[in-house]
Order: structure tokens, then C-alpha cells, then sequence
């Protein structure tokens, strides 16, 4: 059998490399521009709008999910947390938040 399963801890693996690099230039941008007291918070149209700078459209990066990076940066060291409202009489924008995790 040469194909198998993939495990849990491919999973990030495998999504970064299927990730085109203008989807981490953006995001490793941000990150670092919005960086303060060991946190990076950015809205999820901030990072969209620089993803869109560097040549990719929108409709690819929501149809292709290239906004689910917390896998490929939880892997890399962050702690990243995506809130957005849940719809019950709370409105606000979609926001990533990006910490250096504790060891």
C-alpha cells in the first residue's frame, strides 16, 4: 500500500505546502506590521485586501480556504485564535489574533 492515511500531525504539513506563497507573504506581513507586546491582531478584510495586492482574487481565497492557516502557524509556534460573530445580535469584523505560544 503505498498511500496511508494522513495523520493529524501532516495535516499543517500538507496545507502549507498547498498554500500559493502570496497567502504566507501576506499573513507573515501583517503579522509583523500589527506585531506589539507579543500579539498581532488584524481583521480578516486587512489581511484579504493584501492577499488581493499580491495577485490573488478573492473569491479564491475564501472557495480555496486559504484563510485556515491556523494549523500551518500553531505548527510554526503562534498561538492564533479566529473570532468572527456568531450572529446572535453581535456585529464585528472577523479578526484574527496571533500570540507567541508559551512553552
Amino acid at each position: 500500500m503505498a498511500v496511508k492515511p494522513i495523520t493529524p500531525g501532516d495535516v499543517a504539513k500538507q496545507k502549507g505546502e498547498s498554500f500559493p506563497d502570496a497567502v504566507f507573504e501576506a499573513f507573515n506581513e501583517i503579522i509583523a506590521a500589527s506585531f506589539v507586546d507579543g500579539c498581532a491582531d488584524f481583521t480578516v478584510a486587512e489581511v484579504v485586501k493584501l492577499m488581493v495586492s499580491k495577485g490573488l482574487s478573492e473569491k479564491d481565497i475564501f472557495d480555496r480556504h486559504w484563510l485556515d492557516v491556523e494549523a500551518v502557524y500553531e505548527k510554526a509556534g503562534w498561538h492564533v485564535v479566529y473570532d468572527k460573530p456568531p450572529g446572535f445580535n453581535e456585529s464585528y469584523e472577523a479578526n484574527f489574533a496571533f500570540t507567541v505560544k508559551r512553552k
